[in-house]
């Protein structure tokens, strides 16, 4: 015996007959808040501030620093000869 049903009804019915809470409110009031939040830090992500980021001569020096400490060259070498 093979019994198939079908049900059509929008999702906000089937929460409504499942009995589940309406979280609507709750998701537009996080969506403000992440918009608002987007919109204070978007300066942040222009290229310019990106590359000012990547260039930055503090980084360069880190870059050499990091890469010297890798390679072992940057452990024990002050000092001797």
């Amino acid at each position: 015996m093979k019994v198939n049903i079908e049900i059509e009804c929008t999702p906000v019915e089937a929460r409504q007959f499942m009995g589940l809470p309406d979280v609507q409110p709750m998701q537009n009031a996080m969506m403000d808040k992440l918009q608002q939040k987007m919109a204070e830090n978007i300066d942040k992500f222009s290229p310019e501030a990106i590359l000012q980021n990547w260039f930055d001569p503090k980084m360069a020096e880190r870059f050499q620093d990091m890469f010297a400490s890798m390679s072992g060259l940057g452990a024990g070498t002050k000092g001797k000869k």
